[in-house]
C-alpha cells in the first residue's frame, strides 16, 4: 500500500498540488501490468456538506489504455456518471480510436503489495433498473438480493444454479447508487468468480446503478 500512495501523491506534488486517492483493496490480482496507459483520477472532495467527485483527466490520450484511479470513499451515484462520460468520449473519438486500447480500474492487492487492474472496457452502465432478466442486486450494506430475495454471498453460486427457467437465464448485475466505490470493486471481483453456462451470460455487459 505504501507503494501505491507514493505513486499517486508524487504525481500531484509535481503539479504543485498534493492530492491523494485512497484506492480500493483486494487480496487478488486480476491484471498485474498495463503498458501504454494514461491515468485518470477521480478524487474525493468535499464542499460544505456536499461530497464531490473531482475528475482529473488532463494526461489522458484516447489511443492508450486508460487507468481509472478512483477514491474508494466515493458513492457510485457520483462515480459512475463520470465514468460513463469518459467512456462515451473515448468510444466516440473515431479519429484517434485504438481498437486494442482498454479501460481499467486500479486497486491495491493487499497480499501481493502491488497495484492491480480490473478491465471494464466492454461494460455499459445505466443509471436505472433493468427491465428484464434475473436481477442480482448488491445493496449498500453489501448484502445481495436475487429477484428481491436475500441470498448469502457464499451461497450465491448455488442459488443461481438452482433457479428454474424454461429458457437460459440472463443475469443483470445491479448496484445500490449509495454503495461506495471500494465495495463496488470488491463485488466486481466477486462476480468474476461466479460461473455461468455460456447461453445464460449477460452478453450485453450491462450494469445498472440505482
Amino acid at each position: 500500500m505504501k507503494y501505491v500512495t507514493i505513486i499517486i501523491t508524487f504525481l500531484f506534488f509535481s503539479c504543485g498540488e498534493k492530492k491523494d486517492v485512497l484506492l480500493p483493496k483486494s487480496n487478488v490480482t486480476i491484471v498485474k501490468d498495463v503498458q501504454d496507459h494514461s491515468p485518470i483520477y477521480i478524487f474525493f472532495k468535499t464542499e460544505g456538506k456536499d461530497t464531490i467527485a473531482d475528475v482529473n483527466r488532463k494526461n489522458s490520450i484516447i489511443s492508450t489504455n486508460w487507468i481509472f484511479n478512483i477514491d474508494k470513499r466515493l458513492p457510485l451515484k457520483l462515480v459512475i456518471p463520470e465514468v460513463m462520460k469518459l467512456q462515451d468520449k473515448k468510444r466516440a473519438d473515431s479519429a484517434h480510436k485504438n481498437e486494442n486500447a482498454e479501460n481499467y480500474y486500479s486497486y491495491a492487492d493487499s497480499i501481493g503489495k502491488n497495484l492491480a487492474f480490473l478491465p471494464f472496457t466492454k461494460v455499459y452502465y445505466k443509471m436505472e433498473k433493468p427491465k428484464f432478466g434475473v436481477i442480482v442486486y448488491f445493496k449498500k450494506d453489501n448484502s445481495v438480493l436475487v429477484k428481491g430475495i436475500p441470498v448469502k454471498r457464499e451461497e450465491l453460486q448455488n442459488y443461481l444454479d438452482g433457479l428454474d427457467s424454461d429458457k437460459p437465464n440472463k443475469y443483470m448485475f445491479c448496484f445500490n447508487k449509495d454503495l461506495d466505490y471500494g465495495s463496488y470493486i470488491d463485488n466486481e471481483i466477486f462476480i468474476g468468480t461466479l460461473k455461468f453456462p455460456i447461453p445464460s451470460l449477460n452478453l450485453a455487459n450491462e450494469e445498472f446503478v440505482f
